[in-house]
């Protein structure tokens, strides 16, 4: 028999033809070793193919998830140890308290409050109660399977391997990990939205002492115009676009997806890029959250699918009315309830520990402050109490591997019914058989607009018409959420009220509402908690619809397409705005302008270079910079009613508000300080974008393409700025995980990949910048998701990994 067939063939068993090491890890550049296991236990098999994927091969999901966990363990240790340090609670114990922890696993603002917060979890037994729910409403036999292999496999790793990576090389912090740490770490993603964004305000909770200082509840207004912004995903470390195709846009009839998540490039809210198969079970490629045992975005032979951060809102709260004579008593109906407390304990860094009260109720716990901006002081008649429907929920891992098991959208959406488990994203799906499909299915508060009408307190009646955070009142019962007959958890909506596209020429979401999933036909319909309707969009929403509308249009759409307008770039601000920009600069008297500290700035360079500008963000465009430092200025500086001479109209919600007003006084003075900035950082105003904008691998510069929120581009890239080194230096959030998938009737799917931060966070790793270089040259990872594809990699390597006994 050849070779080629041979190997096929043990490969689709399972087993290898030949074993590299266990003790190597999988970026060496070693060549192969025979080994013998030791006995029995779970095992998987890893075939890695170029930049370091693997495509791994068990029998059953417990071993699957064996092979996972070993995987992830090899290419991302130190960021998996250090969350799971968080999810112990005991950042304090090894960071100390004051630290701040990385952002990934909750909004807490020091380690601290992120450790009382996740010890309470730990110590009132929440996840064990929940692990006990059957499902649907709790955790599929599969998924509880695949955490169990995933911390076996994790283990295993550890046990058989020698950590390299300086970020936690001989940590003591680095330590096995159990089933429910697994599970801790689904749940923290689960509450992300929710309790994880207010655990300052959960930890710091105290009774009042009649002490003066108290900070008072915001004005309404106040109080509106801070949650929006802590609700508004336009400012969040997390986006995304995703477009689906209709087969009779496309060339040859069948579906097409475009998926392009915005998460962090650091930390522990990365992907990580695999296949995963069991024979004649499963068979699914793509990008899995870190700790993740399913794959999160991604496709099989049949179907594609992405997610974008949707708009609804995850919570509200309920303003309690207290016992004058008890602050820890609140009434319901006129009849009192007692609070419920729970006394944490934290060691920290040098010895001793911190003691904390954190106090709940039949809503959920009492909260002082949701962000940084929104108080909720508890006095001696007022407390608040944050309900979070994804407190109970456990249900993430199994709609994720209900769309890895789906053969059509009709499955997706199956999968969404059955598990109602995604707490803060839409879906947006294709398939081989040409159907589009869209749905902001989340699990969300059961606020309609008429509770929201009745039962609103002052509060709430500033905060839900503005963001959708409902402030009900808390001394009524008829005002909790109600319930609908086909949810699969009590106080949320069923599927049946979740807005949905289907089979649309194209659905498109970038983190706006529903509304205008397709713009040619607007979706309405939905309660506010959902999102808005008739309302401004973002730049990027409004660039988006451009982008796809005008695609779908010209039809015959293919795979290459949809590369295309990944790192098309356009800049949607630049072309609304920059050449009226630039013909004011050059009207300018003596080419000058005033910035804001009163000093006349020479910008007569920056008109002609405006002019010019190709209005994109490629690496090698003069102007971007340029523009990209004035907009950002401008937009914080001008308010939106000032900047633009035509206005919002919801009948043109695409094309409004147009026509930059140059005549603003704080357009000329933006300019002015911009030319500032790049003349004292020694920038030219002409310099191409790549060269002030870039990474540093190993101390190699990478430039970047791409831009800020705000200026629309599809290929989100929000960098950081310092002057002192030149310009953009590392990227905070932007595009991550990339797919682009189609179908051409074989039996393999077209599908071409990115991880753009690449697969390990070590910088010994081969794979470290790898795909990282790829992205800045705009090319592409073509998936090898066959077997004969797998088989015939240059860089295949075959590795079978095994619990030792």
């Amino acid at each position: 028999m050849p070779l080629r067939n041979r190997l096929r063939l043990l490969a689709i068993s399972g087993l290898a033809l030949f074993t590299v090491s266990a003790s190597l890890p999988p970026a060496s550049a070693d060549g192969p070793r025979s080994h013998h296991p030791s006995g029995g236990g779970l095992s998987a098999t890893i075939r890695y193919t170029e930049y370091g994927i693997p495509h791994i091969v068990a029998k059953d999901y417990a071993n699957l998830g064996f092979g996972n966990g070993w995987a992830q363990a090899a290419d991302q240790v130190c960021t998996l140890a250090d969350g799971f340090v968080t999810l112990r609670g005991e950042r304090s114990r090894y960071f100390g308290p004051d630290a701040a922890p990385d952002g990934s696993l909750s909004a807490a603002t020091k380690n601290l409050s992120s450790d009382l917060y996740f010890r309470r979890i730990r110590e009132a037994r929440t996840l064990e109660k929940l692990l006990e729910q059957p499902a649907p409403v709790g955790q599929s036999r599969d998924v509880r399977e695949l955490e169990r292999g995933w911390a076996a496999g994790y283990n295993a790793w550890l046990a058989q391997n020698r950590i390299d990576d300086p970020a936690c090389r001989g940590a003591d912090w680095v330590r096995p990990v159990t089933t429910l740490d697994v599970v801790a770490r689904g749940y923290a993603l689960s509450v992300l939205g929710g309790q994880g964004r207010g655990i300052d305000g959960i930890t710091g909770a105290q009774p009042p002492t009649g002490a003066a200082g108290t900070p008072g509840v915001p004005s309404p207004g106040d109080a509106a115009d801070a949650a929006r912004r802590l609700l508004s995903t336009q400012n969040a470390d997390m986006g995304s676009n995703a477009v689906a195709f209709r087969g009779d846009t496309t060339a040859n009839g069948r579906g097409l997806l475009l998926g392009n998540p915005h998460y962090p490039w650091q930390g522990g809210r990365r992907f990580w890029q695999s296949q995963q198969t069991i024979p004649g079970e499963l068979d699914v490629a793509g990008g899995s959250l870190l700790g993740a045992p399913i794959v999160s975005i991604g496709h099989n032979a049949n179907i594609a699918w992405s997610h974008t951060v949707a708009t609804g809102v995850p919570v509200n709260l309920h303003q309690l009315t207290l016992d004058p004579a008890d602050p820890t008593v609140y009434l319901v109906d006129g009849r009192p309830e007692r609070m419920t407390k729970r006394t944490v304990s934290v060691a920290v860094k040098g010895g001793g520990a911190v003691t904390r009260t954190q106090w709940s109720t039949r809503y959920g716990p009492v909260i002082t402050s949701l962000g940084a901006g929104l108080p909720l002081p508890w006095t001696a008649t007022t407390a608040y109490a944050l309900n979070d429907p994804n407190a109970v929920n456990l249900r993430f891992s199994d709609a994720g591997l209900g769309f890895s098991r789906a053969r059509s959208t009709a499955g997706i959406e199956a999968a969404l019914r059955r598990t109602q488990g995604l707490p803060w994203v839409n879906t947006i799906a294709a398939d081989s058989s040409g159907h589009s499909f869209f749905s902001q299915s989340q699990v969300l508060p059961r606020i309609t607009d008429e509770l929201a009408g009745r039962c609103s307190t002052a509060l709430g009646r500033a905060t839900y018409p503005a963001s959708g955070l409902a402030v009900l009142d808390g001394s009524r019962s008829d005002c909790a959420p109600g319930s609908d007959p086909d949810a699969v958890q009590p106080g949320i909506f069923g599927p049946g009220r979740m807005p949905t596209v289907k089979d649309a020429p194209y659905v498109e979401n970038s983190n706006d509402s529903a509304w205008l999933t397709n713009a040619d036909a607007p979706l309405a319909g939905y309660e506010r908690v959902f999102g808005t309707i008739g309302t401004p969009r973002s730049m990027r929403t409004r660039g988006a619809i451009e982008d796809v509308s005008a695609m779908a249009a010209k039809g015959r759409l293919t795979v290459a397409d949809l590369q295309g307008q990944q790192f098309a770039n356009r800049a949607p601000a630049g072309d609304l705005t920059a050449a009226d920009l630039a013909a004011a600069c050059a009207a300018l008297p003596g080419g000058r302008a005033v910035g804001s500290d009163g000093t006349a700035v020479d910008v007569s360079a920056a008109c002609e270079v405006l002019r010019r500008w190709d209005r994109k963000t490629d690496t090698g465009s003069r102007g971007a910079l340029l523009f990209d430092r004035f907009w950002r200025r401008v937009t914080a500086a001008v308010p939106q009613s000032e900047l633009w001479k035509v206005p919002f109209s919801p009948a043109d919600p695409v094309g409004t508000p147009n026509t930059l007003n140059t005549s603003a006084p704080g357009v000329a003075r933006a300019l002015a300080d911009t030319v500032a900035e790049l003349r004292a950082a020694g920038i030219a105003p002409d310099a191409p974008l790549g060269r002030h904008q870039w990474v540093e691998r190993n101390g190699k510069r990478i430039p970047i393409g791409g831009g800020t929120e705000s200026l629309g581009i599809w290929n989100k890239t929000e960098p950081v700025w310092d002057a002192a080194s030149g310009g953009y230096q590392e990227v905070s959030t932007g595009s991550s995980y990339i797919q682009a998938v189609g179908w051409d009737g074989g039996k393999c799917p077209v599908a071409r990949t990115l991880l753009t931060y690449s697969q390990s966070s070590d910088p010994g790793s081969a794979h470290y910048s790898d795909q990282t270089e790829l992205y800045s040259g705009e090319r592409w990872v073509t998936s090898r998701f066959c077997e004969k594809d797998i088989l015939r990699s240059p860089a295949l390597r075959i590795v079978r990994v095994h619990e030792r006994r």
